[in-house]
């Protein structure tokens, strides 16, 4: 590569920064860092009826979180600003003079209704329907005359009718052509005065000495009106890579019926932006076929335009709930309680434990349950901060007992619920019934409890362990039906992370005080 690479992300502020738009984000941002090259963040904000700020400042966010950080752009600047295109209209009308004056544009005096009937005369006569170049011909002191009197007009380009094919060797698909029969003199200025997408973009990318534009591939057939442009500019032509879209498992382009499609979406249900990042650069390319789980500096280190498919890749979010899953198990117990915190602050979760907390299901198993107070006021982000600040090394003894059963962070707090809860814990009735109510348990308990009074005992979970795992065997019971009655009594029902850990950080003093409240609600001709 002889010049310099610079690539450029240039979203639309319609909506939220989506999946597809994620991966070309990626992509942009790894082809700059294994070339030394620059990575451009344009702002496309020309549709003034769906531009927002807000989304503006989402995309950013999500772009940030990500780790993809531009080195030109909103907020950073650079030598080709301003990166927002509705702050570029000067720069438009220039470059339209000067087509005007090279010939290269017409005026098209044609009304919207004209223009329909065209088309629709085209469609019925099943012959092209593009523009019929009947205002090509007007004379231009005639045409300067009806632009003098103030008649409204778009200004079309004046595609060169022996040009040839347009043709363009695509750094993915290869050598591309379109028949130049195919391409009408399309507007760029709209008789409102604003400009069109295949003009400006030539124009930005042009005046911002982009090398390489990298998109998806519904911008495909864009790119032969982009070159025909950029020739009538006696502009440099970058080289292109059009990227497969992105499908859903129902080989339909991924949409929102296939649940969460936006960057701020998936961060939200708590999965890591390395996660997000290291799984969409999978959907159509690959380290080496083999290599499942990468950093971001092995992607940026590897990264070639060579190995991405020309084939859709297909969305499988439990494929990337297994990638978020692994992250989760080798970050160690520093970095998730750092990662939890927003979670723990968002449920009002101490360890002082002044709140008695429900769980409630998703009957659908489509969302994560979610935690609320059945009785008590759960504390305040500032208290839950200063509370992790306080606690540390036991909030970061909870990381081993969820880190091999979570897959995302938006799990863990429903399943840790019952350790915020202090001497108390909700009982789950169906739990109960199965494995409290049944004949002996309140010995069991009494059993349990009388081995957990002993002062000797050293409250860590593998004393803890020893001396309960010799309880089945006294009582001529199934470890099962002791340790599930334990668990249920102190952790509210039957399914929770492992017990033994579980007792150690809720303290002999929690811990007793939920033995002897579970053994208070047994029913007498149960002992």
């Amino acid at each position: 590569m002889t010049k310099p690479v610079r690539v450029r992300f240039a979203p639309s502020p319609t909506g939220n920064l989506h999946i597809g738009g994620a991966r070309t984000a990626i992509y942009n941002w790894a082809f700059a860092k294994k070339h030394g090259g620059t990575f451009v963040l344009r702002i496309e904000d020309t549709d003034p009826e769906r531009s927002t700020e807000a989304n503006t400042q989402q995309i950013q966010r999500s772009l940030r979180w990500l780790g993809l950080q531009w080195d030109e752009g909103p907020g950073v600047g650079g030598s080709f600003g301003p990166y927002q295109q509705t702050q570029r209209f000067d720069t438009y009308g220039k470059a339209l003079e000067q087509l005007k004056a090279t010939g290269a544009v017409y005026p098209c005096f044609c009304t919207a209704d004209e223009l329909a009937a065209k088309r629709d005369a085209g469609m019925a006569a099943q012959s092209f329907t593009g523009y019929d170049r009947s205002c090509r011909g007007i004379d231009a002191g005639e045409a300067q005359r009806r632009i003098d009197a103030g008649e409204p007009h778009t200004w079309r380009l004046k595609v060169p009718l022996d040009h040839g094919p347009v043709v363009f060797d695509d750094l993915v698909f290869g050598n591309t052509s379109f028949p130049i029969e195919q391409l009408d003199d399309f507007i760029l200025m709209r008789s409102d005065g604003t400009p069109t997408y295949n003009y400006v973009v030539c124009i930005d990318d042009a005046s911002m000495q982009i090398t390489h534009v990298i998109r998806g591939d519904d911008h495909l057939s864009n790119t032969p009106k982009q070159i025909l442009v950029y020739e009538a500019l006696g502009a440099p032509i970058p080289q292109f890579a059009h990227l497969s879209m992105i499908l859903g498992g129902d080989g339909k382009r991924l949409s929102k019926r296939h649940g969460a499609t936006s960057v701020e979406a998936y961060q939200e249900r708590g999965f890591f932006p390395q996660a997000l990042l290291n799984y969409l650069a999978l959907l159509g390319w690959s380290l080496d076929g083999e290599t499942t789980l990468f950093d971001a500096a092995t992607l940026a280190a590897n990264f070639s335009l060579e190995r991405v498919s020309k084939n859709p890749a297909v969305f499988d979010e439990t494929k990337l709930n297994w990638v978020n899953s692994r992250y989760l198990k080798e970050m160690g117990a520093p970095a998730f309680i750092d990662a939890l915190l927003p979670y723990l602050q968002q449920t009002g979760f101490t360890r002082a434990g002044k709140v008695l907390w429900g769980i409630k299901k998703d009957p659908s198993g489509e969302a994560p349950d979610a935690v609320h107070a059945l009785s008590g006021e759960p504390a305040t982000p500032d208290e839950v901060a200063v509370d992790v600040a306080a606690e540390r090394s036991w909030y970061e003894g909870i990381y081993p007992l969820v880190a091999e059963r979570v897959k995302t962070l938006d799990e863990v707090c429903p399943l840790i619920a019952y350790l915020f809860s202090g001497p108390t814990v909700a009982l789950d009735q169906k739990s109960v019934e199965k494995c409290l109510q049944k004949e002996g348990i309140k010995a069991v308990l009494d059993h349990v409890i009388q081995t957990l009074q002993d002062p000797t005992l050293v409250w860590e979970h593998a004393p803890i362990e020893d001396v309960l795992r010799l309880v089945p065997e006294k009582l001529g019971l199934k470890p099962k039906v002791v340790f599930q009655a334990v668990r249920v009594a102190v952790c509210g029902n039957m399914v929770s992370p492992p017990l033994f850990e579980s007792l150690e950080l809720l303290g002999s003093e929690n811990t007793l005080a939920r033995l002897s409240a579970a053994r208070q609600l047994l029913v007498p001709c149960s002992s």
